[in-house]
C-alpha cells in the first residue's frame, strides 16, 4: 500500500487524515456487505416462492372514438356506413341532423324499433347493403326480445319521413309520419359480434362482421342478461366489456351453437 504524506503536515496531522479515510471507507464496505445480503436473502425467497413479483400494469391505446359511435352502427359488406337510433332521443338526431338527400331510411311498424339510415356518400346504395340494413333494424327492435325468426322492415327515402302529423295528431319524440310508398323487407333476426384490428367492437349481419373483424361470434335470442353473455363474449373475441354490452340487443342472447 502506497502512503503519501504531505509535507506541510505534522506527522500527527497525516496520521489523522488516514484514519479518517480509514473511517469512510470502512462505514462504505459495511454498506455493500448489507446491500448484498439483503439481495441475497430476497432471492433465497424468491426461490422458495415466498415473494411476489409485483408488474406493472400494461396499459392498452386508447382507441379514437368515431362521430358516428354514439348511435348502433355497421359498415355493410360492401363499404356503405349504417347508423341507428339506440333510443328515442338518438332516433331523432339521426334523422333531423345525420340524414342527406341520397341516403336511404329504415324503420318497422313495431314500436320502440331504431330508425337506421345508409350513408350513401352520393353512391348508389346496392341491394346487398339495403339486404343488411334491414336484418339490423330488425334485431334491434322488440322483435328480438319477443323470440321473433322474422320481422317486416321498411325502406324510405328522406323526404318521405317528417314530423308534420295530421290535423289533431301528436307525434311523440323519436316517432315520425311516413308519406309514401315504402320498400317492404323480411329480413331473418340474425346477429354477429365481432371485434377488428383496431380493437372496436363491430355487431352486423355474418357478411359484414366476417368481413372487418378478425374474430366474431353469433348470437341469438335467448334468456342470458346483457352482462353474463357479454362476459362470454369477451372470453372468445376480446374487447372491452362495456363496449361489448352496448351493441347486444336488449332482450336477453345467448351464444348460438
Amino acid at each position: 500500500m502506497k502512503i503519501t504524506l504531505k509535507y506541510n503536515k505534522s506527522v500527527q496531522e497525516n496520521a489523522g487524515i488516514y484514519y479518517d479515510k480509514s473511517k469512510k471507507a470502512k462505514h462504505k464496505l459495511e454498506g455493500a456487505i448489507e446491500a448484498l445480503e439483503e439481495t441475497n436473502l430476497k432471492l433465497e425467497k424468491l426461490m422458495k416462492g415466498n415473494l411476489k413479483i409485483v408488474q406493472k400494469p400494461m396499459f392498452k391505446k386508447k382507441i379514437k372514438r368515431e362521430w358516428f359511435e354514439k348511435f348502433r352502427w355497421f359498415y355493410t359488406s360492401t363499404g356503405f356506413l349504417v347508423i341507428a337510433g339506440r333510443d328515442a332521443t338518438t332516433n331523432e338526431i339521426i334523422i333531423k341532423k345525420n340524414t342527406d338527400q341520397n341516403d336511404l331510411v329504415f324503420h318497422t311498424s313495431m314500436a320502440g324499433s331504431p330508425f337506421a339510415v345508409i350513408k350513401s356518400n352520393k353512391k348508389k346504395i346496392d341491394k346487398k347493403s339495403i339486404d343488411e340494413t334491414a336484418q339490423f333494424v330488425a334485431c334491434y327492435s322488440k322483435a328480438w326480445r319477443m323470440g321473433m325468426s322474422t320481422l317486416e322492415v321498411f325502406s324510405v327515402t328522406p323526404d318521405q319521413v317528417t314530423k308534420e302529423a295530421p290535423s289533431g295528431e301528436y307525434i311523440m319524440k323519436g316517432a315520425f309520419m311516413i308519406y309514401g310508398k315504402k320498400n317492404i323487407l323480411d329480413p331473418k333476426l340474425e346477429l354477429f359480434i365481432g371485434i377488428n384490428e383496431k380493437g372496436r367492437i363491430m355487431s352486423g349481419p355474418k357478411e359484414s362482421v366476417q368481413k372487418y373483424c378478425e374474430k366474431f361470434i353469433e348470437i341469438t335470442q335467448g334468456q342470458e342478461k346483457t352482462t353474463t353473455i357479454a362476459k362470454k363474449i369477451k372470453s372468445k373475441i376480446g374487447g372491452i366489456l362495456d363496449e361489448i354490452v352496448k351493441v347486444i340487443p336488449t332482450g336477453g342472447s345467448k351464444i348460438a351453437r
